[in-house]
C-alpha cells in the first residue's frame, strides 16, 4: 500500500513538472516572438508605407496619412487630405526657411514686409501644388469592425514648386525690388539637401 502510495505522489509530481514545463514554453514564445518587448509587453507595429522611397529627397516633397471610415472612399478622401495637409506643412515649413535664410543673407530695405509677401506667396504656390499631386502609394486594411483604413504616400516635385515660386515673384513688383533668383535657388536647394538627409535620403 505504502509503495503504490509512493508511485501515485511519483507521477502526480511528474505531471506538474509536464504542466509546468508546457506553460513556461508557452509563455516563453509569446515573450520572445518577435517584435514584442520582454520589458512592457509591447508590440512593434510597422507603419505602412514607411520605405526610403516614400519620404522627402532633394528632388521631391513627399508626404503620407491614413484616413478610417465605414465607407472606402470616405476613408480614402479622409487620408488624401491629411496627406496634402501634411505636404502644404512641409512646402511652406521649407520655404520659409529659405526665406528667413536670405533676409538674413541680404540687405534688404523691408525684411519684414519682404517675410509676410513671401509667406503668401508660399501659401498661394503651396495650394497650386496640391492640385497636382501624384499618388506614389497606397494601402487598404479592412478592420474587425468591417471599416476601412487607406494609407497613401503623395509627391510633388521640387521642380514644380520652384517654377510656381518663380511664376508668383513675376508678378509681384514688391518682392521683384529685392529679390536675386540665383541666391534664392542656392538657398532653396541646401534646404532640400538639408530635407533629404533629414528624411534619411
Amino acid at each position: 500500500m505504502k509503495n503504490r502510495i509512493i508511485k501515485l505522489t511519483i507521477a502526480a509530481i511528474a505531471i506538474g513538472a509536464v504542466i509546468t514545463t508546457t506553460q513556461s514554453c508557452g509563455s516563453s514564445k509569446k515573450a520572445t516572438g518577435k517584435p514584442i518587448d520582454q520589458t512592457t509587453g509591447a508590440v512593434e507595429i510597422s507603419v505602412p508605407l514607411s520605405g526610403r522611397e516614400y519620404s522627402s529627397d532633394n528632388e521631391n516633397f513627399r508626404a503620407k496619412a491614413s484616413g478610417n471610415s465605414p465607407d472606402l472612399t470616405t476613408a480614402k478622401k479622409i487620408a488624401l487630405q491629411n496627406a496634402k495637409s501634411e505636404m502644404a506643412s512641409l512646402i511652406q515649413t521649407t520655404i520659409k526657411k529659405v526665406t528667413d535664410q536670405y533676409t538674413n543673407q541680404r540687405t534688404i530695405g523691408n525684411a519684414q514686409e519682404f517675410s509676410n509677401k513671401f509667406e503668401e506667396l508660399a501659401r498661394e504656390v503651396t495650394n497650386q501644388q496640391l492640385t497636382d499631386v501624384r499618388i506614389i502609394g497606397e494601402k487598404i486594411f479592412q478592420e474587425k469592425n468591417a471599416s476601412y483604413t487607406y494609407w497613401v504616400a503623395i509627391e510633388a516635385k521640387k521642380s514644380a514648386v520652384w517654377d510656381g515660386v518663380q511664376k508668383s515673384i513675376s508678378g509681384n513688383q514688391k518682392i521683384q525690388q529685392d529679390y536675386d533668383k540665383k541666391k534664392f535657388e542656392d538657398i532653396y536647394n541646401q534646404e532640400m539637401d538639408k530635407l533629404a538627409k533629414e528624411r534619411g535620403n
